[in-house]
């Protein structure tokens, strides 16, 4: 019998005590729960008050105590270096118990700090796995990051050991990460006792013999450790997220909670079976990592997907295609800019019908804002449900998605759908009152939040209140700005830095980059509010073409600024776009469209600490100029 979407949002909204119970009964607990939500101390809640239970003992021994510890757990493909492993449940675990024990020999303890910072290799998931086991709190930092970022994270969070590996790979570059984690560790105040070096063949590190082990090294003479029983509310990690003072927010996701969003959201939003094979195409350093590359996956017994290569170039913008075929992925899940990137590289699709996708169901995308343009291309190409969902590191899973396994509904381009059951999300005006439909506003959501949200900031409680909790009492300030239509589709146009007030209206940059983007020799684009002095704000795109384009560039320009005049209006006072190679973006792939909209204005801006590439800016600053912005350097 399919389930009523309807009828089970409703439920999460009227009794979520109930709701999230059902759900929780269904994961291992040394004790259960006194309490489904300890609501004493808003906006500081707690699920399953009092429950004991271990996350790593759900994602993997579980499985194995239940008798599919045969199943395969782990795939690792990495195109960059050749090199391909699989992992059952059993040899997984055994990896992780032994490493939880290595770490344990070596002094650490529940509630003590590990900061991972690695590459895509299996290496990674074992040392994320190995905290969870022994109740340590890992926290990991996107390999390759640089020092100074590495360092404030240090200092943050005081991490007892570290744990990396000698170098990352970006399509044919190596990186030193051992270089980098050094130097990190002589700018930050704290410095760890331990750092453990897995040494690739690619690079082999230099160790500094009062503090580095190797990965072998710390496995001599280690005793597989026991999964140690934890409070539900006990943190299992600490994310940094970008900060707007420039000083990142340490996000804390709790062990219970996390472990029952996770597990559900695999089965209710994506629609997955135990057994079948997931794939989250990002990486461990990012939240959809930690999401659904690690745990949900492994929590309700699928197969996940460790992929070290990129979308075009390791070795061409075929890759995503075959993995899907050899390992018979069911639900893939990247971020738009990775398709946009295919689209670019093979407009027409002639890679893709080199593969067989028989086993392929659905389609799933997140990050930023899919355009609808995108969006189209892949359901074509792919001829399975391409879904836009919606969710932050913050809400550790999605806020609105067209959920799979409940009722799936019509797909409407530029929607995440409709909200997930246990997030009551609302559009609000800066007076709290309520938007009608179709009134554009800020999305909010009414406490509490469901289970798997951020617990509050590492130690910085008071920071978590004023973020996110004190602009709208009594809900949680996403920061994104959009709409809901009389379907109840919520519409994520932009954050809302990122609406510009043309002449006193209103503009998202999200409704006229999807103007941009429907242009049939357009990859990709952005679109800024830059300064004018009789507008307040006027928006100026940015083109990334497609390969092989040959039309004239003026002519493309000329079509763009008619689409908008079209089918925004003249009130867009849309007149300048400039084509571009590429778009500044984070190694996460969001748009850099604050730091573009500086170097238009000629104020200061300092380098992005996420940034992909430095050099890309120069050539937007260069692309300005050529329109008459960026014309005074600050």
């Amino acid at each position: 019998m399919s389930l009523s979407y309807n009828r089970l949002y409703q439920e999460s909204i009227d009794s979520p005590e109930t709701f999230w119970a059902k759900a929780g009964e269904k994961l291992h607990w040394y004790k259960k729960w006194d309490k489904v939500l300890d609501d004493s101390n808003p906006p500081f809640y707690r699920w399953f008050a009092g429950g004991k239970t271990n996350t790593c003992y759900n994602a993997l021994d579980r499985h194995v105590d239940e008798g599919r510890g045969n199943d395969t757990a782990i795939i690792y493909d990495s195109p960059v270096t050749g090199k391909k492993k699989r992992y059952t449940f059993r040899e997984f675990r055994d990896e992780v118990a032994l490493f939880a024990g290595a770490l344990q020999s070596r002094g650490l303890r529940k509630g003590d700090r590990v900061i991972i910072y690695m590459p895509m290799i299996p290496e990674a998931l074992i040392a994320m796995l190995a905290c969870a086991r022994i109740g340590a709190i890992h926290s990991v930092v996107f390999g390759g990051f640089a020092s100074h970022e590495l360092a404030v994270r240090i200092d943050d969070c005081k991490p007892k050991i570290i744990i990396s590996a000698s170098c990352g790979i970006e399509r044919d570059k190596i990186v030193d990460y051992k270089r980098l984690l050094d130097f990190a560790i002589e700018l930050a105040h704290f410095k760890p006792e331990i750092c453990i070096v897995r040494q690739r063949e690619q690079l082999k590190a230099p160790l500094n013999e009062e503090r580095d082990l190797t990965w072998k090294q710390t496995l001599l003479g280690a005793e597989p450790a026991p999964c140690v029983p934890l409070e539900s509310s006990d943190p299992l990690y600490i994310l940094y997220t970008s900060g707007t003072t420039g000083k990142p927010k340490g996000v804390v996701r709790d062990n219970g909670g996390h472990m029952v969003a996770m597990k559900w959201s695999m089965e209710h939003i994506y629609g997955m079976k135990p057994g079948e094979t997931y794939w989250a195409a990002s990486d461990v350093g990012w939240v959809v990592g930690h999401s659904y590359i690690v745990y949900g996956p492994l929590l309700n017994g699928n197969a996940t997907i460790i992929f070290e290569g990129k979308p075009v170039g390791t070795p061409d913008p075929g890759v995503f295609w075959r993995i899907i075929e050899e390992y018979g992925v069911s639900i893939f899940f990247t971020a738009p800019t990775a398709f946009r990137a295919i689209k670019k590289e093979d407009p027409n699709g002639t890679y893709l019908k080199k593969h067989d996708l028989t086993n392929f169901r659905t389609l799933f995308l997140a990050g930023e804002r899919a355009d609808p343009d995108t969006v189209k291309w892949a359901e074509e190409k792919l001829g399975v449900p391409v879904i836009d969902h919606w969710w932050q590191t913050e809400t550790g899973w999605a806020i609105a998605a067209n959920c799979q396994g409940i009722e799936p509904g019509p797909v409407k381009y530029g929607s995440a759908s409709k909200p997930v059951p246990g997030y009551n999300v609302k559009v609000l005006n800066h007076e709290m009152e309520e938007l009608g439909t179709g009134k554009m506003g800020d999305i909010v959501i009414k406490h509490p939040l469901p289970p798997g949200t951020m617990l509050t900031l590492w130690k910085a409680d008071n920071r978590f209140v004023e973020s996110y909790m004190t602009e709208f009492p009594g809900y949680y300030q996403t920061s994104d700005a959009g709409y809901i239509d009389e379907d109840g589709y919520v519409y994520v146009m932009s954050r809302t830095d990122d609406i510009i007030n043309v002449a006193g209206h209103r503009l998202s940059t999200g409704a006229i980059e999807a103007e941009l983007s429907a242009h049939p020799d357009v990859a990709e684009s952005a679109v800024i509010g830059v300064a004018d002095d009789l507008k307040g704000e006027v928006p100026v795109g940015f083109l990334v073409l497609k390969t092989g384009v040959d039309t004239p560039h003026s002519q493309i320009i000329k079509h763009v600024i008619e689409y908008v005049r079209e089918n925004i209006g003249p009130v867009a006072s849309f007149k300048k776009a400039v084509i571009v190679q590429r778009l500044p973006k984070t190694r996460s792939g969001k748009i850099l469209r604050g730091t573009m909209r500086k170097i238009a204005n000629s104020e200061e801006y300092s380098m992005p600490a996420t940034i992909d590439d430095p050099a890309i800016l120069e050539e937007i600053t260069e692309a300005l100029k050529s329109i008459g912005y960026a014309t005074n350097k600050p």
